[in-house]
């Protein structure tokens, strides 16, 4: 790999279950792969609910922007995916609590979500270095 990308790793945040990192800083951004809602002290999934989800997933993202030395408002684009689109309005409450800044996001619904999970964000963030 090149020189000017770093490896994110922390077991602060769930570790990969595939063959992926958790994320890759380049050019000055940091592109995280999805976080869902593991707590990764107990690898199980935080909740049953999307509130309970969407709180575990925006704790995840934390710590892999603090690794990369940056906060929720570095973030510069999120892909949101639900697995029930009337979750929405619960979804973005959370959501919204994290991101007040208002990344750029596309949000979309999908048939299935690992784990069977009812939320995964990815994030870019422009970290500088």
């Amino acid at each position: 790999m090149g020189a000017d990308i770093r490896t994110i790793a922390t077991d602060k945040a769930p570790a990969a279950i595939g063959p992926y990192s958790q994320g890759k800083i380049a050019g000055g951004f940091l592109f995280a792969s999805g976080q869902i809602a593991i707590d990764p002290a107990t690898g199980e999934i935080a909740g049953t609910d999307i509130v309970s989800q969407t709180e575990r997933v925006m704790k995840n993202i934390g710590t892999l922007l603090e690794e990369a030395g940056a906060g929720y408002d570095a973030v510069v684009k999120t892909g949101c995916f639900l697995a029930d689109m009337n979750d929405f309005a619960a979804f973005n409450e959370v959501y919204g609590r994290y991101f007040p800044e208002k990344p750029a996001r596309s949000c979309v619904a999908v048939k299935t979500l690992p784990k069977n999970v009812l939320c995964e964000v990815e994030i870019i963030a422009w970290i500088g270095k």
